[in-house]
């Protein structure tokens, strides 16, 4: 197993894992919270379980029913061209045959 698979599938377990205890917290069953977001419940299981293959689309849905969706927004956010180099000074190059 690559090192790549090893790190998103513990981003996916950890992701899996709130979403279990953000429906549970809702009050909801696993059948209930699948038909609100518009998947079968073994498509629920798998997110909850942490496997790759459930389409980003019903992780979408999934944040849309627990009002969370604007959240996803904050993912891989471009910093501005200014915060990046704020601080930053432009060092001059030497010439040569200047004293």
């Amino acid at each position: 197993m690559s090192d790549i698979s090893v790190i998103t599938g513990i981003h996916l377990e950890s992701l899996g894992a709130r979403l279990r205890e953000a429906r549970i917290a809702r009050g909801d069953s696993q059948v209930v919270f699948a038909e609100r977001i518009g998947v079968a419940p073994s498509t629920l299981r798998a997110m909850e379980n942490g496997e790759p293959a459930p389409a980003i689309g019903h992780w979408l849905a999934a944040l849309w029913v627990l009002d969370r969706l604007p959240e996803i927004d904050t993912i891989l956010v471009q910093e501005s061209l200014f915060e990046n180099h704020a601080g930053r000074r432009r060092v001059g190059r030497k010439r040569s045959g200047n004293p």
